[in-house]
């Protein structure tokens, strides 16, 4: 508000005299603080101090000019060396021959006042004459800075409808890649948006994902930091705070100071100007905070007058992008030699009618300036400067159509337009083996190192460098750090955790809390089925389909296989009663072998019997190829050797049953019915029923066998190995075969269990058979509901039990009688005419 008041009054001023004069200057004109002719001129506006007082405004008397203090020596180097780049091309036989380049610097103090009546100075020229009409044109051919980006932008608009170029050694706000709204403007540091990008990466690469930011709140540190959360957000990181201040805003300071104190971050990315940083500084050495990572940018980071014993304990360890360091030849010498004629122009005798003759006590504060060419060789901005001043001189030069050794046509008229359009196509190498040209934007390729706060076992502190970013590489191969080599904040060799939840461990995954940022999440274990193989995995994935997490759900395993094996208890127990059968058979075999010639083995034909033995054999030998991994011969002789000896097994008991009915018929008064059932036919009778189960098994075989399958159905854990039938038609037909056997041979033997009881082994073929039906039927709802393999060890059961009852229900009797009853084995006690009941007609 002061200010609009004191331009108000300064335009009324104007407006008042305008009668007597057509064109004046108001009060006294703004004077160079440094300048010298040439043929050519090249402006330059420096904050060379940093600090400005304004003016009383009382309204009783013209405003004083504003007054300017502390000293920054930064501004000041880079005003050295613009002046030493245009001797050093004054000299130069090979730019601009023949052709003096002069200079006229200005200093803004860091005004926004100062730096429009700085700008305002260099676009009227030197030569303004009181009474004249208001259409001077500058003799500037460029204007060299300036330092601030929001006074670079200021700048900038105000030269560009006039195409005066500005060059600027370090504006790298974004927003001044506006070709549009900055026509005329250059420079030769890189935007900001590889500076804000490079800030997101370094905390990336150092897996930080809760992190504040700072920032000056001007347009350097809002398109900066604008830059920098965007990229954040996309690489994950998460921003805890966002503030900002200005410098001449205590109140925001001091609130951005407690914002930190009470955060949980503990990195911090400060995208601050030089001279808010020194405020920043100071407040936290103030209030002793210590323990946070600053990231910084190259405005600041490589500033030595921030790095002392009280701001080191806040600020040690700081990582940040600084511009490369390059030592510009003969400049050191230089100053050396020309400080005091360059710093106090007053000293000298003043002939020169453009030399302005000022007051030396305008220098007093410059005293206290004290080994002054000391930070000459750490000075990054200085090589920016001088590429600043030779991409004009090339620009004049090619303009001026100069020829090495005979000079340039110094009579042709230069526009700034002209000296704009040759910006955009120079094209050189200075002496430190620097490429300079400007891309589509203005700017230059961006080129930054990573350099790190660190202190010496003497005690000096210094910037070491520990990494580099280099747009002009390949994506991948553009961020380097080298994280070996960095102290850490607090001098720790540790790097520092700041995240706002701990990482997820392999088999978790990340879920986000409700109302809080991505980055703050519980972590939650990977559902039945999924793992997750890394640290902060947002999803689980799901294992292929024959594999299963591990215990901990961070690899794939192969499931489990399970089937029915030799070596566990089941298996172990089942071939067990399997063998303990085949033995119990044999041992029955022999014992009707050795005595084959009594009564009991030969009635109901011995044939049959030792038939019957063998099948029995046959059905416990069977049992055992359903135990082990099946394959695909396995599964094709397990169902079919179980179908033809249970049938070869049926027949026999069928044959024995109808000899039973037809010896007893025989018996009858006239009956010759023996003859059609006699051993050639009772063998054919066995021959024919297993016969028909071969076909059925051929059939089926041909058709669609069973095979070896990996049923995952059951249980999503483990692998069960079966053999899948194939065509289950014809598995309950060779199923249904054995079945109908067994009811008809239940049936006949049911009919003839009346008959004499010497003679009749009908009843405990009955038996056999209400036994064999009884476990079958009672094996398919147990077959269909019992998973892996539990299936098979039913099967089996049902196999084992089914031929147990056949040997114990037809044999045991008969072997009781042999070895017990020995007296009953004879030929009177089988054809025995008692009857145990009357014969029902």
């Amino acid at each position: 508000m002061i200010l609009f008041l004191y331009q108000l009054l300064l335009f009324h001023h104007l407006y008042t005299e305008a009668e007597s004069t057509l064109c004046r200057m108001m009060g006294d004109p703004k004077n160079p603080l440094l300048s010298k002719d040439g043929d050519v001129t090249i402006g330059g506006i420096f904050a060379i101090h940093s600090k400005e007082t304004l003016p009383s405004f009382e309204f009783k008397q013209k405003p004083q000019p504003l007054s300017c203090s502390s000293v920054n020596l930064r501004d000041f180097r880079l005003a050295q060396i613009m002046i030493f780049a245009i001797e050093e091309i004054n000299r130069s036989e090979s730019v601009l021959p023949n052709v003096s380049i002069g200079y006229r610097i200005y200093d803004t103090c860091g005004s926004r006042l100062s730096s429009m009546s700085a700008t305002m100075g260099l676009m009227n020229g030197p030569d303004f004459v009181a009474g004249e009409t208001c259409n001077g044109q500058s003799s500037i051919h460029g204007i060299i800075g300036e330092t601030e980006s929001s006074a670079t932008v200021i700048l900038s608009r105000t030269t560009g409808p006039f195409k005066i170029p500005v060059i600027s050694h370090s504006a790298s706000c974004e927003c001044l890649s506006n070709r549009k709204d900055h026509p005329s403007f250059f420079r030769t540091i890189a935007s900001d948006y590889h500076q804000g990008r490079a800030l997101a990466y370094i905390v990336k690469h150092l897996r930080w994902s809760w992190v504040g930011a700072v920032n000056s709140d001007n347009d350097y540190g809002n398109y900066g930091m604008a830059i920098f959360l965007n990229t954040a957000q996309k690489e994950g990181i998460c921003v805890e705070y966002s503030v900002k201040f200005y410098r001449t805003e205590p109140e925001k300071l001091k609130k951005v100071v407690h914002t930190i104190t009470k955060s949980t971050a503990k990195v911090i990315v400060a995208f601050v100007s030089f001279l808010e940083m020194g405020l920043l500084i100071e407040q936290l050495s103030i209030q002793n905070i210590t323990g946070f990572q600053i990231i910084g940018v190259e405005g600041w980071i490589t500033s030595k007058n921030y790095i002392t014993p009280n701001s080191f304990g806040s600020l040690g360890g700081s990582l940040g992008l600084a511009l490369r360091k390059i030592n510009i030849e003969g400049f050191s010498d230089y100053v050396t030699k020309a400080f005091w004629d360059t710093a106090f122009p007053c000293s000298q005798k003043q002939g020169n009618s453009s030399q302005y003759a000022l007051s030396c006590s305008r220098y007093q504060d410059l005293l206290v300036l004290k080994n002054y060419n000391e930070d000459v060789p750490d000075h990054r901005y200085s090589s920016h400067v001088y590429k600043a001043v030779y991409a004009v001189a090339h620009s004049l030069h090619s303009l001026l159509k100069c020829k090495e050794q005979e000079g340039c046509e110094k009579s042709l008229t230069i526009q700034p337009q002209q000296v704009v359009e040759a910006l955009k196509k120079v094209n050189f190498t200075v002496k430190f083996e620097d490429h300079v040209w400007f891309d589509s934007t203005g700017a230059t390729v961006a080129h930054y190192e990573v350099v790190n706060w660190q202190q010496d076992s003497n005690g000096s502190f210094h910037f070491k460098p520990v990494g580099y970013y280099d747009a002009s590489l390949p994506p991948d191969q553009r961020f380097v750090l080298n994280t070996k080599n960095i102290i850490w904040a607090g001098g720790q060799l540790e790097k520092p955790r700041s995240m706002c939840s701990e990482s997820c461990p392999p088999g978790t995954r990340k879920a986000a809390q409700k109302g809080r940022p991505v980055c703050c999440y519980d972590c939650i274990s990977c559902a039945e089925g999924e793992i997750s193989n890394e640290t902060d995995s947002n999803n689980c994935k799901q294992c292929p389909g024959e594999y299963w997490p591990n215990a901990k759900k961070n690899k794939c395993v192969l499931k489990a296989v399970e089937f029915l094996s030799f070596t566990e208890v089941m298996g172990v127990v089942l071939v067990i009663f399997s063998l303990f059968g085949v033995g119990l058979t044999v041992l029955v075999a022999i014992l009707f072998y050795s005595k084959k010639d009594t009564p009991i083995v030969k009635a109901n034909n011995s044939e049959l019997s030792f038939l019957l033995l063998f099948s029995l054999t046959l059905c416990f030998l069977c049992s055992l190829t359903f135990i082990g991994q099946p394959t695909e011969w396995s599964c094709m002789l397990r169902h079919t050797a179980f179908g033809i000896t249970f049938v070869l097994c049926i027949s026999c008991v069928l044959g024995k049953t109808i000899v039973v009915l037809m010896a007893f018929k025989a018996t009858l008064p006239g009956s010759n019915i023996m003859k059609w059932f006699g051993p050639t036919q009772q063998r054919l009778s066995v021959l024919a029923f297993t016969l028909i189960q071969f076909l059925i098994c051929v059939l089926w075989l041909t058709i669609s066998p069973p095979f070896p399958y990996k049923n995952m159905k059951y249980y999503k854990e483990k692998i069960i190995i079966e053999c899948s039938l194939g065509s289950t038609i014809g598995f309950w037909a060779v199923l249904g075969y054995i079945g109908l056997l067994a009811v008809l041979c239940f049936i006949l033997a049911f009919l003839a269990r009346r008959l004499p009881d010497n003679f009749n082994e009908a009843k405990f073929i009955t038996f056999s058979m209400l036994i064999f039906c009884a476990v079958w039927i009672t094996f398919i709802p147990a077959y269909v509901s019992s998973p892996g393999k539990f299936t098979v060890a039913v099967e089996i059961f049902a196999i084992l039990s089914s031929s147990f009852s056949l040997l114990f229900c037809i044999f045991a009797p008969k072997c009781y009688i042999i070895l017990c009853k020995p007296e009953q084995n004879t030929k009177q006690h089988v054809i025995g005419k008692t009857y145990s009941k009357p014969i029902e007609k």
